[in-house]
């Protein structure tokens, strides 16, 4: 389709082009100068309509990625956030702007690779750094990730973003003292309500995994006081709940996680775990 677009308006173009090189006077020049006008026009409008289809694809990108998000229990931090507003260092820009498209329409790979060449270009880019280990992590390569954002944290220690992602890739790798550290900090240092949130809501997950029911209440109430819409943390303190033998608050909190929004993913997982248990089973660890 956009090779039969960009061929009839390059068709259009070519005949202009003949039409100039016969050297028209009079009405003909005329005619030609508003032939130009309105081709200008058309590939004005086909890019700003284009450009609105493709906002609108990224809005289909980011309710794919809460609908799988949902069903496989990922619990990485979203991806969001404007465009990246930079200086060009050598034309490193182009790869980190395309890099930063890449990530949040979930071509990591293509994005890794766009972002690889930005830091060809400018080796010291934190912000092309950053980037890198969004879409490392987010693509499951931990241990490059886990790299990448210490490098970011050596060149900014007040990043929290990159701090609780080194949490959550020391969460995922079973290496709790380490991200508790990480995610600590990033709650003393609350220079990000983002980061802030997700870092109550990964210290809740490091005690759930160390069966330390009660420290992960704590974390996931706090988690909810600051973030009521992440409604993952309403089936999670249920799960902690449970585990910790306050069965009725369980039911209770994952009632309250399906009503806080029945359309969620996670607020499906909610009433799902509600039907479970009501037949009897276990919910799962």
């Amino acid at each position: 389709m956009t090779d039969s677009l960009i061929a009839s308006l390059r068709g259009s173009y070519d005949e202009i082009v003949h039409r100039l090189d016969t050297v028209p006077a009079g009405e003909e020049r005329e005619r030609v100068k508003r032939d130009i006008v309105a081709l200008f026009k058309l590939v004005d409008q086909t890019i700003t309509d284009l450009g609105g289809l493709k906002e609108d694809i990224r809005v289909l990108v980011d309710r794919y990625k809460q609908l799988a998000a949902g069903e496989s229990g990922d619990t990485a931090p979203q991806f969001t956030g404007a465009v990246p507003m930079m200086q060009d260092h050598l034309g490193a820009s182009t790869f980190i702007e395309k890099g930063w498209s890449l990530i949040s329409l979930g071509d990591y790979a293509g994005a890794i690779q766009a972002l690889g060449k930005a830091l060809q270009l400018s080796p010291n880019d934190v912000q092309a750094q950053s980037l890198l280990g969004w879409a490392q992590m987010l693509s499951e390569e931990h241990d490059e990730a886990l790299g990448t954002f210490q490098m970011v944290l050596m060149r900014e220690p007040a990043n929290s973003l990159a701090r609780i992602n080194v949490g959550y890739i020391c969460l995922k790798k079973r290496i709790f003292g380490e991200a508790i550290e990480h995610l600590s900090k990033a709650i003393r240092l609350d220079n990000d309500k983002k980061a802030t949130l997700y870092a109550h809501y990964y210290l809740g997950l490091v005690y759930q995994e160390r069966e330390m029911f009660e420290d992960a209440q704590t974390f996931f109430e706090k988690t909810l006081k600051r973030g009521p819409n992440l409604i993952e943390a309403y089936y999670e303190l249920g799960r902690s709940k449970w585990f910790a033998g306050d069965q009725d608050g369980a039911r209770q909190t994952w009632q309250d996680g399906f009503e806080a929004n029945k359309f969620n993913p996670w607020g499906k997982r909610c009433k799902e775990t509600l039907d479970l248990v009501a037949q009897g089973q276990e919910p799962p660890r």
